[in-house]
């Protein structure tokens, strides 16, 4: 059985490959995934393919270069935390943004069965206006 860690990392690094399958492989079904309030695809979506749809290719659909870097990777057990930065630019406004982001995801059963996003909202929003 695979640690937490190594379930959040391959995450991480599918997202570096720009590999979505790869990305979306270890979501479970039941996997609740929030995304911030304040933020453009805000809500809870269930499985991996709410999560596609409502906050991957929302994401991709309203901007260009929209990228996450991982700064680190903390190992806490059956619970991970990702922190880095939200960068890219809005399509609609041609606008640039930089935000920093904290990721926390909890592990059971080698499925990642949740995320919480807390990120810098108003960076976000202002690139959109």
């Amino acid at each position: 059985m695979r640690r937490a860690f190594d379930i959040v990392k391959a995450h991480y690094d599918a997202n570096d490959r720009r590999d979505m399958d790869g990305m979306l492989a270890d979501i479970a079904p039941d996997c609740r995934w929030t995304e911030m309030d304040g933020f453009p695809c805000a809500g809870t979506y269930v499985g991996p393919q709410e999560v596609f749809k409502n906050v991957f290719q929302a994401l991709g659909q309203a901007f260009d270069g929209y990228t996450f870097k991982l700064e680190r990777l903390i190992d806490a057990g059956d619970e991970v935390v990702g922190v880095g930065d939200y960068s890219g630019t809005h399509k609609g406004t041609g606008k640039a943004f930089k935000a920093r982001v904290v990721h926390v995801w909890g592990v059971a059963g080698d499925k990642i069965r949740r995320f919480e996003q807390f990120t810098d909202t108003l960076r976000v929003d202002e690139s959109m206006r």
